[in-house]
This record gives structure tokens, C-alpha cells and sequence, in this order.
């Protein structure tokens, strides 16, 4: 009769394992500028970095010093990925109970000098009010936000710009394909003020028309027009705030025609 112990017939000695299994996180936020009143404000999207320290927390020389990158660490034997990343992000920038999504593994051999590290990218969105008193960790020298304009300009540490590359296909796709949007906005927002969120990641005409827009958001199922609430924030005269509901949604859902 044949055993069922997998562990008697499983030997893990045979295979190598890596040597280490990594969270990296890239943080997005939107930043706003009011520009002039009764206007929407400017918005920017832009995403988080840390600067990795000459030394870290043991006193030890750091892999890929002085250059940026995005913030994660190891993960441990008794945690899952998301729950390191969450980990980290709080370890490192101070920042915890945030959007959070998986969207990549990073396995390419070669990608980190230390050896055979594995990574699992995520992609949080972050209100710009809570990174206002972000911070660096321990094995960081500082913790800036860059838009993607002056991400190009600079030193990644690993391959942290080919994660960049894909995180920002990931949040534009996300943006304009679900209602993902709303972690960016005020519970009731105008119908600009979703418009420029959606600007940041796209030039598309249907969003950039502000008539048109104005019509498409009417049309949208899982948004809602709130009943005798108005604000002057964005116009000069009284504009109708709107919210989001629980509602199916649909792919390019804010650009295709109904």
C-alpha cells in the first residue's frame, strides 16, 4: 500500500531555494495646487521614493546606496506579501490602512546583486494629506515624491524603474477601467474635480472635453448626483457635488460611448 506522506516522499534538500523573497511597494499619490479661485485645482500624479542609506540598520554597507528607490523590504516566513508590504509601508514612511494592490512578480535573474531575490510588486493610492508627514526609515536617508516627468531623470536602485513602468500601467488602466478614482476624492466631489484626477494619467478627448464630460458623468451608474448639495469650490457659480455608488462598471468606463 502506497504512503500519502508527502513530507516523507517531498526532500528539500534536492532544490535551492531563493534568498530572499521581497515586497516592494510603489506609493501614488495626487498632489493639488489651487491655482486661481473659483477653478478646479492643478493635480499632478506623482509617487513616493526613498533614498537608500550608506549604511543599514546593522551598520553594514547598503546594497545600491544613495540611490532611489521604492519602499519594501524582506518578507518573513510568517506573513504574506500584501501583509509585509503593509509592514513596510508603516516601518518605513509612516503610513498605514491604505488602498493596496498586488500587480506583479519580478523574478528576472540578475536583478539584484545580493543574489537570487524574488519581488512582489504592489501599488498603493495614498491621499495627499497623508503623506504630509511622511518620513524615512532607519535604512533611508529621505523620502521624497517625484512626478513622472522627474522620475526619468533619475537613479533607480534594481530594476525599480521597469516596476515604476508597469505600476504606472497598472494605475492608468485602474483610473480609467474601475472606480479606483474615488480614493483620490473628497466623499462628494464636482464633476471637475474627477475630471482632473483622470487627467493625470490621460490626454483622452472624450475626458478632456468639459462639456462632454459633464454629460458622461450623468450617465454613469455608479455615480450619483447628492440632492441639495452644491459648491462654489471649483466655479463661481453653484455646482452640483456628485458621489460614488455600488454599482457594476464596465471597461473604459468614463470613455466608452453608451
Amino acid at each position: 500500500m502506497k504512503s500519502n506522506n508527502t513530507e516523507a516522499q517531498y526532500d528539500a534538500s534536492r532544490y535551492r531555494t531563493p534568498d530572499g523573497y521581497t515586497s516592494d511597494i510603489a506609493v501614488f499619490t495626487i498632489t493639488s495646487e489651487q491655482t486661481k479661485a473659483y477653478a478646479p485645482p492643478k493635480m499632478v500624479l506623482k509617487l513616493m521614493l526613498i533614498q537608500r542609506a550608506e549604511h543599514d540598520t546593522e551598520g553594514n554597507p547598503n546594497i545600491e546606496s544613495g540611490k532611489w528607490a521604492l519602499p519594501g523590504g524582506f518578507v518573513t516566513p510568517e506573513e504574506t506579501a500584501c501583509a509585509a508590504a503593509s509592514r513596510e509601508l508603516e516601518e518605513e514612511a509612516g503610513i498605514a490602512g491604505i488602498h493596496l494592490k498586488q500587480f506583479g512578480v519580478y523574478d528576472q535573474p540578475g536583478r539584484d546583486p545580493r543574489g537570487w531575490i524574488i519581488s512582489n510588486a504592489h501599488y498603493a493610492i495614498v491621499p495627499e494629506y497623508r503623506l504630509s508627514e511622511r518620513k524615512a526609515s532607519d535604512d533611508a536617508v529621505d523620502v521624497e515624491l517625484f512626478s513622472v516627468a522627474e522620475l526619468s531623470e533619475q537613479v533607480l536602485a534594481f530594476d525599480h524603474k521597469n516596476i515604476i513602468q508597469d505600476a504606472l500601467t497598472h494605475i492608468t488602466r485602474d483610473l480609467l477601467q474601475t472606480t479606483v478614482a474615488k480614493q483620490f476624492l473628497p466623499e462628494m466631489f464636482t464633476y471637475s474635480e474627477l475630471q482632473a484626477v483622470l487627467l493625470t494619467v490621460t490626454d483622452d478627448k472624450a475626458i478632456q472635453n468639459d462639456q462632454a464630460f459633464a454629460r458622461k458623468i450623468k450617465s454613469l451608474p455608479f455615480i450619483e448626483a447628492v440632492k441639495g448639495q452644491k459648491t462654489q469650490r471649483t466655479s463661481k457659480l453653484p455646482t452640483q457635488l456628485y458621489r460614488f455608488i455600488d454599482a457594476e462598471v464596465k471597461q473604459s468606463i468614463y470613455t466608452a460611448r453608451h
